[in-house]
Formats: structure tokens, C-alpha cells, sequence
């Protein structure tokens, strides 16, 4: 008897353990249907690129001019991005200062801004699976970038948040900081990526000087 019952705990053990799993993984998208129709404007896409930045392989590769060169073009794609995005953000810090403009107007640059915003995140998740194979001065440019992506991110999902809630309170002080604080890290960003784009082409310039001198 006792052999039997040890075999059957045994059995049931071994079925109990894959049942969990998919019922985890069902209710994670059952909760994630429902919260991107709940939340037609909140930023999804760049709350799970920053998950993904954060748990990057931290596992060494050697330096690969493969490497170096796509980190060199999603930076160019991060320098258009931001430039959109911080045009985007500049209007609506300005949106927020004209009682007459509605919400709706605002709505529509918050969702522009989501949405580079978000462009950027992808693009800034692929560095960092790529980071250490990239030169020294790619790894400085991903830390800044990263560090203000973060920034914009958070600001703007609380802007959203109070913009779904509050259509009527748009000039509280806090609502007003937060477009402030999406405006100001769109433009560091974006002169982030400019310093060390002109920078790679002053490499680039000189480097090509020895090759002629040579």
C-alpha cells in the first residue's frame, strides 16, 4: 500500500507541475487583453522594451565591427525619433499653456509622443542585447539614451493617466510639470544622440586624414 500511494504522489506531482504553467501564462495575456482595451492610450509597448533593457544578457562578447556599425545606424534611427518626439512634446507644453485648446488636441500629441517614445524603446533594447560588442563610446550613448527613454517614459504614462482621468483639471500644476519634464528629456535626448553622432563623424574625418597621409 505504502509503495503504491508513493507512486501515486509520485504521478501527480510530475502532472501538477505542467498544469501550472500555462494557466500562469493564460492569465498573463487575459490580463494584458484587458488592460490594452482599458487603456487605448497608455504606453505598452515601451513598458515591456525596459523590462527587456533591464534584464539584458550581461554575458561578454568580444568587440565586432558587425556590432559597432548597427549601433551606429539605430542611433541615427534614435536621432529621428527624437527629433519627432521632442517637436511633438514642445507643442504640447504649449497646448498646456492655451486655456481654449481642449484635451482632445492634447490626447493626440500625448499619443504622437507614446509612440516615438515607444519606437525609441525597441530600437534601444537592441543596443543593449549588443552593448558589449560595441565600442566605448556606443556604450556611453546607450547609458544616456536609456537613462532618458526611462524618464520620458514614466512622465508620460502619468500624463496619460491624468489626462484619461482629469479632462477637465489640464492646467494643474502637476499635469503641467510632467509635459515640462516630457519636453525637457526630449530635447536632452535628442542633443544626447547629436553629441555622439558628430562625434563618430569626427572620428571618421580624421581617421580618413591618416589614411591620405599614409
Amino acid at each position: 500500500m505504502d509503495e503504491r500511494r508513493r507512486a501515486n504522489d509520485t504521478t501527480c506531482a510530475r502532472v501538477a507541475v505542467p498544469k501550472k504553467a500555462p494557466l500562469g501564462s493564460s492569465m498573463k495575456r487575459k490580463r494584458g487583453i484587458e488592460n490594452a482595451t482599458k487603456l487605448t492610450t497608455k504606453i505598452t509597448a515601451l513598458g515591456g522594451v525596459l523590462l527587456l533593457i533591464t534584464g539584458a544578457s550581461d554575458s561578454a562578447q568580444s568587440a565586432s565591427g558587425s556590432m559597432a556599425e548597427r549601433a551606429s545606424t539605430l542611433l541615427v534611427e534614435i536621432q529621428r525619433e527624437a527629433a519627432l518626439l521632442w517637436r511633438h512634446a514642445d507643442t504640447l507644453e504649449s497646448l498646456a499653456r492655451n486655456a481654449q485648446i481642449g484635451w482632445r488636441s492634447q490626447a493626440d500629441h500625448l499619443d504622437q509622443v507614446k509612440e516615438h517614445i515607444n519606437a525609441v524603446g525597441r530600437h534601444t533594447a537592441e543596443l543593449q542585447v549588443i552593448r558589449h560588442g560595441v565600442l566605448p563610446w556606443q556604450q556611453q550613448a546607450i547609458n544616456e539614451v536609456t537613462s532618458h527613454a526611462a524618464e520620458l517614459a514614466a512622465s508620460t504614462e502619468v500624463a496619460i493617466s491624468h489626462l484619461r482621468e482629469n479632462r477637465n483639471r489640464l492646467f494643474v500644476p502637476e499635469y503641467r510639470a510632467q509635459l515640462a519634464t516630457i519636453a525637457d528629456h526630449s530635447e536632452e535626448m535628442k542633443r544626447t544622440v547629436d553629441k555622439f553622432l558628430d562625434y563618430e563623424k569626427a572620428q571618421r574625418k580624421v581617421q580618413r586624414l591618416e589614411d591620405e597621409l599614409n
